[in-house]
């Protein structure tokens, strides 16, 4: 038995609707962000903490990556052209991959500060209000992920996928600062600089996960499977079989074409007006699918590899 179907798309919006409220999000999301790294980036300087400190430019990374996601939704929405005869949507793709950059650029500046702090004898000073600071945007930083992920899942959006991971890494490490202060706290001043090497960790892992997400769009990987291809096109009687299933783009914006088989004697209008029937349906069934190519052929007398008939 083949397996089930992946699920349908949960919300299927117009684009321009989409567009708003993803913005909307990141938006929010945004402001939370800059709050965060400004309280943990002036504690840090303040306190000598490398760690907070680190932690404090991983978030700002956050920020700047809302920047980029915004710019890259808003382009991502305009209509086909000329030169894009399949739209924009990759732009929102491009710009999941530009956060990145930002991650990348927080990795630098966490892992040179924390070698600086372990070749040199500066000691932090933490106090209660170091626990307080961290433990207040750690709050902040669970809110935006769960808010974030609902988002993505809900709008079907890799960038607030992308960006959710990223602030996902945020609670990890400022867990591990958290931890590290404790320890500076009972004498054990090296476990700041530690602590920030495992923030540059938390980092790293981030770029991987968000790197394999956007690739797999961007090197056009499957996204629909084609047995649920192949079951919508089973449901009209006429077709006697269908292969060469390919699909590529994004989760909510996929491409289809295939080939599906017509009696050889049937008149073209006929065969036509059938491959339409399949078009319509596949564009019901499947809210992913934005558009469908279909090449009509008779069986062939030996049955390719991929063969599926009906």
């Amino acid at each position: 038995m083949p397996d089930a179907p992946p699920a349908a798309v949960p919300v299927a919006l117009r684009p321009a609707e989409r567009r708003r409220q993803i913005s909307r999000v990141l938006l929010r999301v945004l402001g939370l962000n800059l709050v965060v790294a400004a309280a943990k980036i002036a504690f840090g300087a303040a306190t000598g903490t490398v760690s907070i400190l680190s932690d404090g430019f991983h978030s700002l990374a956050d920020t700047g990556s809302n920047v980029v996601a915004l710019v890259g939704v808003r382009v991502a929405n305009r209509p086909a052209d000329e030169s894009h005869p399949y739209g924009h949507r990759k732009f929102e793709t491009l710009a999941s991959t530009a956060i990145l950059f930002f991650l990348l650029l927080a990795l630098v500046e966490v892992v040179r500060n924390a070698l600086g702090r372990l070749t040199g004898d500066a000691r932090p000073t933490v106090t209660w209000l170091s626990f307080g600071v961290m433990i207040s945007t750690l709050a902040v930083n669970l809110v935006v992920v769960a808010y974030e992920s609902r988002a993505a899942k809900r709008l079907r959006s890799e960038v607030l996928l992308a960006d959710a991971h990223h602030t996902r890494s945020d609670v990890f490490t400022s867990i591990a600062v958290i931890a590290a202060l404790a320890g500076v706290w009972l004498g054990w001043p090296q476990l700041d600089a530690l602590a920030a090497l495992l923030v540059a960790v938390f980092i790293g892992l981030a770029i991987v996960e968000i790197a394999r997400e956007a690739s797999g769009i961007l090197v056009d990987s499957v996204v629909v499977d084609p047995e649920e291809v192949r079951r919508v096109v089973r449901s009209v009687p006429e077709i006697l079989g269908c292969h060469h299933i390919r699909t590529r783009g994004s989760a909510d914006h996929a491409f289809l074409d295939l080939h599906v088989w017509l009696p050889g004697e049937l008149r073209l209008e006929e065969a036509h007006r059938l491959s339409h029937v399949v078009k319509d349906r596949l564009l019901e069934t499947i809210p992913a699918v934005q558009d469908v190519v279909i090449h009509i052929e008779p069986p062939p007398a030996v049955p390719p590899a991929d063969e599926d008939q009906a």
